[in-house]
């Protein structure tokens, strides 16, 4: 019997664990960028582009660039791959702080297993520079054998996707404002007005002279104390020690690939009774000989013979007892002995008929 497995990410809300400022929210101002970029690879082997015209005309401009002139087509570019090039820059990070760079193929390339990227642009949403990447491409993955006909390919994850750790160099910081006209505004990581409420209050316990107050449910205003004036980041790393117990919401998140099933404790039900039973039939083919007697002139043959075996568990009708919780009902489904499927179809009907007062999602 298999057992339904649910996870409470937090086991009652008198017993939820304070979190630091820093780790529920971010200082307005302070957030990542994207950067994107096109760029060549090379020393695949033979397993790049199949001479693709934006993979020859890159490899002619680079041959360009370096002395060499050449007619695109006259090049072959086996070993040469294009490929898009995405990375996120944070902010504060000054010129010459290193960030990761994720390599995508473009093409029609079979694998990026040893290519090396040449030195290439990364630009914002602006067009302008931020970054330029270049280096060894490191993949997750493999691919094997010869393939085509009579040949076999093994393949382990996604081969034409790599990454380069460290592999660009900021060329410009991305300025960001976190005090303005005295003032700092916090958003929440996970919006809740229980949890900006809560955060308000706890930065006005230990700095009350902030006047922090909570703007809706994902931001929390504050006033910069006089103490702090000319000590921006001072202030900054105090709030974000401030202890705060965040609200959680109701859900439920099932993962029907994995099998895992995550809860809140906030999750509740109404009353409700619950039977589970399942139909099972088997068809199965058994090939038979039949063999003729002796001098009887007859032939040896094969029959199949079909037999249909049909198995019905029976249903079992359970009352989730009274204040029922999410732990009562997984105690009543693991007695039911539902596999994740059914209870996923459960969860569905619980949502459909109102008995369960909780967000459901299904991924």
């Amino acid at each position: 019997m298999r057992r339904i497995l649910i996870l409470l990410g937090f086991l009652a809300p008198l017993f939820l664990e304070a979190a630091r400022v820093k780790d529920i929210a971010r200082v307005a101002g302070q957030r990542d960028n994207q950067l994107v970029g096109y760029g060549l690879v090379v020393g695949l082997a033979g397993d790049g582009d199949s001479n693709a015209l934006a993979t020859l005309s890159s490899v002619a401009n680079v041959l360009e660039r370096n002395g060499v002139k050449i007619d695109p087509s006259l090049i072959k570019a086996k070993n040469a791959a294009a490929v898009i090039l995405t990375a996120d820059i944070g902010a504060f990070l000054k010129s010459g702080t290193r960030i990761d760079v994720t390599v995508s193929s473009m093409g029609d390339a079979k694998s990026l297993q040893g290519a090396v990227l040449l030195q290439a642009p990364l630009m914002g949403a602006d067009g302008r520079v931020y970054a330029v990447a270049q280096g060894a491409v490191a993949v997750g993955g493999f691919l094997g054998g010869a393939g085509g006909a009579g040949g076999a390919t093994v393949q382990k994850n996604h081969p034409t996707v790599g990454i380069i750790s460290n592999g660009a160099i900021v060329e410009r910081e991305i300025p960001a404002t976190i005090v303005q006209d005295g003032r700092i505004a916090f958003s929440l990581h996970n919006p809740d007005f229980t949890s900006a409420a809560r955060m308000a209050d706890a930065i006005n316990i230990v700095f009350p002279t902030a006047g922090a107050m909570a703007r809706d449910a994902s931001t929390v205003d504050m006033i910069l104390p006089p103490a702090y004036v000319g000590r921006d980041v001072m202030f900054l790393a105090d709030v974000g020690a401030v202890k705060v117990t965040p609200d959680a919401i109701a859900r439920i998140v099932i993962n029907e690939r994995t099998g895992t099933i995550v809860a809140t404790a906030p999750v509740s039900l109404s009353h409700v009774a619950i039977s589970h039973g399942s139909l099972t039939i088997t068809i199965a083919n058994t090939p038979t000989v039949s063999q003729p007697g002796a001098f009887s002139g007859g032939e040896t043959a094969i029959t199949n013979t079909t037999q249909t075996d049909i198995k019905e568990t029976k249903g079992h009708f359970t009352m989730i007892p009274e204040a029922p919780s999410v732990e009562k009902l997984a105690s009543a489904l693991n007695s039911l002995g539902v596999s994740t499927r059914d209870m996923m179809s459960i969860f569905q009907t619980l949502k459909t008929a109102g008995a369960l007062q909780a967000d459901l999602i299904i991924n």
